[in-house]
């Protein structure tokens, strides 16, 4: 699904990624933990496309991340990925079912066809009767998992969740980390958390320890 070969990242003089090296496969929830400063966010950041790197070399469906122009890199971006940050990011003016359709809009899906999914989405993830809430309407946890339908609505062959949990309540972050699990399970879905949370990480098919921009053997 994805390799990142002797990844190197900086920002002005100081040394981020320092020859980082990951592998990603089909169907399993990967943990990145480590001390804040570490460069576990940067590091999904990069492997998200979200951010260049310096050196290595990253592939994600057998694609040379630095082969691709910018209007191929965000289409790669648009089809294949999917983000969930700790702050939801959602559009605050927009219903849960408007936030979820914006990316297979810009992928030029009818609108009509994206809601229709957007609310299978929405109902799948246990917000059936919170379709038409806007976000000030809705819980933290709530909040999350629009964001996270969102992220799954043009079928990602990988989600990158960064500090998913980081602004929830226990309770909140105990359904989703079953979520992470249900959707790995149901989907093969492919995901990527970095996380202070060992109770989410212990859940992970792996779990990934980072120190001083390099992950750990």
């Amino acid at each position: 699904m994805l390799n990142a070969t002797n990844i190197y990242k900086s920002y002005g003089t100081v040394d981020v990624l320092k020859g980082v090296n990951i592998s990603l496969n089909q169907g399993e929830i990967v943990s990145i933990i480590g001390k804040s400063g570490s460069g576990k966010s940067t590091l999904l950041h990069v492997l998200g496309t979200l951010d260049d790197y310096d050196q290595g070399e990253l592939t994600i469906l057998n694609q040379n991340i630095k082969t691709l122009n910018e209007k191929k890199l965000a289409k790669l971006r648009n089809q294949e990925l999917g983000f969930v940050f700790q702050f939801h990011h959602l559009l605050k003016e927009f219903t849960a079912v408007e936030n979820v359709i914006i990316p297979a809009l810009i992928q030029k899906t009818s609108k009509k066809e994206a809601e229709g999914k957007a609310i299978q989405l929405l109902d799948y993830l246990g917000l059936k009767d919170r379709i038409t809430h806007k976000p000030n309407e809705l819980s933290g946890g709530e909040q999350q998992r629009v964001a996270i339908a969102r992220a799954m609505m043009n079928d990602p062959k990988v989600i990158f969740a960064d500090e998913p949990t980081g602004n929830l309540d226990q309770e909140a972050s105990e359904h989703l980390h079953e979520l992470f699990i249900k959707l790995r399970d149901d989907f093969n879905q492919t995901v990527v958390i970095v996380t202070h949370n060992l109770e989410l990480a212990k859940l992970s098919n792996r779990t990934l320890k980072m120190v001083d921009g390099i992950i750990l053997d």
